[in-house]
Parts: C-alpha cells; structure tokens; sequence
C-alpha cells in the first residue's frame, strides 16, 4: 500500500469517521481506539439511527467519552435515518422522516456546540415515489434553512453533500455543482453565508467528475473534505485514486480544514487499516 511520505505537510489535518471505522467497538469505546491509533479528531453520522432524539444521558456519555479520550469532534451529520443503509437522508422527505429532522436539529446543534464541533452535515434526502420533486426542494430549503440557523448559534458551519449515483440512485445531488447550488440556496435564504460544500473525494469519483477541477472550481466553498480511495471505498491505496496529489491541490487552492477518513477497513481491524498515513501525521498541529 502506498505511503504518505514522512517530510509531507505535517499541518494537513485528518480525522477519523467513527461511524464506518472502529465499527467493531460499541460507540463508546470508538473515541479511545482512535487516540490510540494516534488520531486526536473524530467525526460521527449522527449515532443513534433509531432516534433523532435521544436521553440526555447517552449524549452525556458520548460527550464524556469524546473528551477522557482526549479527541475532537469536528465533524457531525444531523439525523439522517438508516445509515448505513438504504436512506440517504431525511430533510426532503415529506412526514414523518423531515418531522424527525426537525425534532433533531436543534439537538445536534446544541451537542456539537457543546463539544466545540464546527461543521455539522446535512444530507439532503432521496427522492421519494410519488412525491413532487419541486415540493421535496421546497421542504429541503425550508429544513436547511431551519438547519443553518441552528448552527450559526453555535458557531458552526452547515455542510452540503453530493454523493454518488450509483450507490444511492434516488439521491438528488449527485454532482459537485448540485451540492454547491443548494447552498447558495440556503445562504440566499438565511443570508449567514454558513452553508458550505461537504467535498467527497470517493463520492465525486464515482461519478466519474473531474476531481482536479472540482478542486479548482470549488475549494474556496468546501468546508470539509472526506476521503476514500476508489474502487472499494478502501484506505488511500487500495484502489485507483491519486489521493495524496489530491490533496496536495486542495492545499494549493486554499483548503486548510479538516480531511475526514471515511473509508472501510476491509477484512481486518480498522487499528489496521492506517498503514498508509505514518503516525506523525495523524494528530492535528
């Protein structure tokens, strides 16, 4: 598997997405296992799919958990149904899913606010037979809208996401330029200016963009970059993705912020899986 190299920029900063690596542990225990794998930010899907709000003791317990083992939240989706699995979000989804993502904001917001988390995600949600298109976006800029002011209190940024057609078909923002005008849709509403583009490298590689002109077209709009290689949502060096270049091009176009690790370990523990990045590299300067 190929290296990052040691002398690289040691102020690139990465985090590690505790919601598809160290899956093997119970949420509690994922915090810890990164720490010492060498990692000192985390980011989550929103964790308890089940509900959108949950006891205030398990949001006591993720927060303890998060800081005895010394790591960072700097990444946080809002409620966004089944994940993994088949939704894709639910703020654009009439009844009760967008009830529930409502009822989940300002949860969210006030956890990530408590644990001086900056970057909340809001995944649009798909689309749904029978249901009008133009009233999904509608609801969507609504609920957005709603979701952004939310994290303006806190001193957050809110992120949009395309992710990929062929994993998620019935996703509307399938393409970087989709994600972005939805933001510039909120910031239009709200007048904030806080809704950023969530920038996936896997995700825009599956649908066949081209990744060095995203870079350059949409860097100066991206509040946060996730990262796998392609094909096989595997670590950087399992598949066919130049992804140190990639990022090298980020960090030329300006982009200074957070690099989420957001790929599968693969057949062995995810401890495993960081081979790829020295160990120098992995805490935040």
């Amino acid at each position: 598997m190929a290296r990052f190299p040691e002398d690289a920029d040691k102020d690139r900063r990465f985090d590690v997405n505790l919601s598809i690596l160290f899956t093997e542990l119970p949420l509690l225990e994922r915090p810890a296992a990164a720490a010492a794998a060498g990692f000192t930010a985390v980011e989550l899907w929103w964790p308890w799919i089940e509900t959108p709000t949950p006891a205030r003791g398990e949001l006591d317990g993720l927060r303890k958990a998060l800081e005895d083992a010394g790591t960072r939240l700097v990444g946080l989706n809002f409620y966004a149904g089944r994940l993994p699995g088949p939704d894709r979000g639910a703020l654009s989804v009439p009844g009760e899913e967008s009830d529930r993502f409502r009822a989940n904001v300002e949860v969210a917001a006030e956890f990530a606010g408590s644990v001086g988390c900056a970057a909340l995600n809001a995944l649009y949600g798909n689309r749904i037979p029978g249901a009008d298109p133009a009233r999904q976006d509608e609801l969507a800029l609504e609920n957005l809208a709603l979701a952004a002011r939310a994290a303006d209190r806190v001193g957050a940024v809110l992120l949009i996401e395309a992710l990929n057609r062929p994993e998620s078909p019935d996703y509307p923002l399938v393409s970087a330029s989709a994600a972005v005008e939805v933001a510039d849709r909120v910031n239009s509403a709200t007048g904030l200016g806080n809704a950023k583009f969530l920038l996936d490298l896997y995700h825009l590689s599956m649908n066949g963009e081209d990744l060095p002109e995203v870079i350059d077209r949409y860097a100066g709009r991206t509040g946060h970059v996730q990262i796998a290689d392609n094909p096989g949502r595997g670590a950087p060096g399992t598949g066919d993705l130049e992804l140190a270049g990639l990022l090298d091009r980020l960090r030329e176009a300006g982009y200074d912020g957070w690099i989420g690790l957001e790929y599968k370990p693969g057949d062995r523990p995810s401890a495993d899986a960081f081979d790829w990045l020295p160990r120098p590299l992995r805490a935040a300067h």
